[in-house]
C-alpha cells in the first residue's frame, strides 16, 4: 500500500522551524509523537507524486540531466536531507531556468504517460468524503499532470496546488492558502506526503498535523487519535 514508514508529529511537541530555512534537519521529524487529545479533524492535504500516485520518475536520473553529474554528486554528499532541485534553479539565470526546467517537463511527460493511482488512496479519499472531511492537494509538479491525475482519480481536490502556486513546498505558504480558504486553522488539518524534507516540513512549517504515510495505516491513524464525527 503506499510507503512503508508513518509518522504522525505532534506540531507543538517539536521546534518551530522560519519559513526562511531552507531544509528541515532530519533529526526534528523523526520521533513518533502521537496527539495526546483527540483533536477535530477538518481536513486533510495530501501529496500527489509517490503519495497518491505511484512514484514513476526516475528523480536521480532528472537531477543528474539538470545539474550535470559533477554538481548532482557534490550537492547529494553535502545534503543528507536531499536536493531541492527548484530551490536551485530559482536562483539560476532565465536562460538557465529555461533549459532546466525543459529537462524537468520531458521526464514528468514520461511520467504522466506511465501514471498510476497507488493502490489504497482512492478508498481512503472515499472513506474522508463519507466523514465529511475535505481534501486538498498540494504538488511541486505541474497544473497539467494535476488535470490528468484529476481525470484518471475521478475524485476531485480543492484547493489542488502545482508548482505554479508561488512559493512551493517545503515553504508553508500552500498549505496555510488551503486552510486560509476551507477557514479552518492548521492544527485541524492534516498534511500526508512521502517526503520529510518537502512534505512533513511543509505541515510542520504551518503548523498542521504532518504524516509521512504508509496510507495502509491511516484509517487506524485518524480513528484513533482524531474525532471523525461529521
Amino acid at each position: 500500500m503506499l510507503c512503508p514508514l508513518l509518522r504522525l508529529i505532534r506540531p507543538q511537541l517539536l521546534p518551530a522551524l522560519p519559513p526562511s530555512s531552507p531544509r528541515t534537519p532530519m533529526s526534528h521529524l523523526t520521533t513518533i509523537t502521537l496527539p495526546l487529545s483527540r483533536s477535530r479533524l477538518r481536513g486533510v492535504v495530501f501529496d500527489m507524486d509517490g503519495t497518491l500516485t505511484v512514484p514513476v520518475i526516475d528523480f536521480q536520473a532528472m537531477y543528474k540531466a539538470v545539474l550535470g553529474e559533477e554538481k548532482y554528486t557534490e550537492l547529494k554528499s553535502r545534503s543528507k536531507a536531499g536536493i531541492d532541485i527548484l530551490g536551485i534553479i530559482e536562483e539560476w539565470s532565465e536562460v538557465e531556468k529555461v533549459r532546466a526546467y525543459e529537462v524537468i517537463s520531458d521526464f514528468e511527460r514520461e511520467g504522466l504517460e506511465r501514471l498510476q493511482i497507488m493502490p489504497g488512496a482512492l478508498e481512503l479519499c472515499r472513506y474522508l468524503e463519507a466523514k465529511k472531511i475535505r481534501r486538498g492537494l498540494v504538488t511541486r509538479n505541474v497544473k497539467a499532470a494535476v488535470d490528468i491525475f484529476h481525470q484518471r482519480f475521478g475524485m476531485n481536490f480543492s484547493p489542488a496546488l502545482s508548482r505554479e502556486f508561488r512559493p512551493y513546498k517545503p515553504d508553508p505558504g500552500p498549505l496555510l492558502h488551503i486552510c486560509s480558504t476551507w477557514e479552518v486553522q492548521p492544527h485541524e488539518v492534516l498534511m500526508i506526503g512521502d517526503s520529510l524534507k518537502d512534505d512533513v516540513a511543509c505541515g510542520k512549517r504551518a503548523g498542521a498535523f504532518a504524516c509521512l504515510v504508509d496510507v495502509s495505516e491511516v484509517h487506524q491513524v485518524l480513528e484513533t487519535n482524531f474525532d471523525l464525527l461529521p
